[in-house]
């Protein structure tokens, strides 16, 4: 049976796209995930909604417990799990608005708890494969849907994620995109890094929201910004994934 995990960002943390919907309250053996599990149906097909920063949008990014989050999406079983984030765009050609259906992450955090392997057993090392962090089944479903419903959109891009909360200075962000990045944000890193040590396939849809503050000639990014964007096109998400969940196979 199929069970779809979709993980809310900033600006799509509660929204009504959920048939049947009722909270169930789980506890792990890491704590307790940042929200109620809301467990209902998109379109016949069993999903489970986690605010990542908790639904009244509490808790920052580098506190959010993401070895609960994962595991209790895992325990309420979970068979895929797609994530939802606000990103800054690092390339001109990625838009305010525009969807980016994430291949690659570069992880820049410093303090969290990046692995469920905090010991080896019986002499035995635990390297999780990471070349291809994101579910290329998953990822092209997204993208065929994308064109389905016309929505601006970009097949790939490689996320940076830093600690924040605090946004980059613009040595920082010219850095970041001198080693590739296109978008960046406070978030994926260590959610995707979880989700393939419990090999649940895993995706995200990132919109971008602002351009940081790598432009000269674009006023460095602002919460406010970032909200504002998100709030204004968060349709696209929703619709995003009520067209592309129905069409998961296992």
């Amino acid at each position: 049976m199929i069970r779809v995990g979709i993980i809310g960002g900033s600006g799509l943390d509660n929204p009504n796209i959920i048939q049947d919907a009722k909270d169930v309250e789980v506890t792990t053996k890491y704590g307790s995930p940042s929200s109620l599990l809301k467990t209902g149906k998109i379109a016949g097909i069993d999903v489970v909604l986690l605010a990542r920063h908790g639904r009244e949008h509490t808790i920052p990014p580098t506190f959010v417990n993401n070895k609960a989050n994962i595991s209790a999406l895992k325990e309420i079983g979970c068979t895929h799990i797609i994530a939802t984030t606000a990103v800054g765009s690092l390339r001109k050609e990625i838009g305010r608005g525009d969807l980016v259906i994430i291949d690659q992450f570069i992880d820049f955090t410093r303090r969290r708890d990046v692995s469920f392997f905090q010991q080896y057993e019986s002499h035995k090392s635990i390297h999780t494969p990471m070349a291809e962090p994101f579910s290329k089944q998953l990822r092209e479903l997204l993208n065929q849907t994308c064109e389905e419903l016309k929505l601006k959109h970009h097949k790939s891009g490689t996320v940076i994620t830093i600690e924040g909360s605090r946004f980059s200075t613009k040595a920082e962000s010219r850095m970041f995109r001198s080693w590739g990045a296109d978008i960046i944000n406070m978030s994926i890193s260590p959610e995707a890094i979880l989700a393939n040590e419990l090999q649940i396939p895993y995706a995200v849809i990132a919109m971008s929201t602002d351009y940081d503050c790598l432009f000269d000639d674009v006023p460095p990014v602002t919460w406010e910004e970032v909200l504002h964007v998100f709030k204004q096109n968060a349709d696209k998400v929703t619709n995003l994934l009520i067209t592309a969940i129905p069409k998961i196979n296992v």
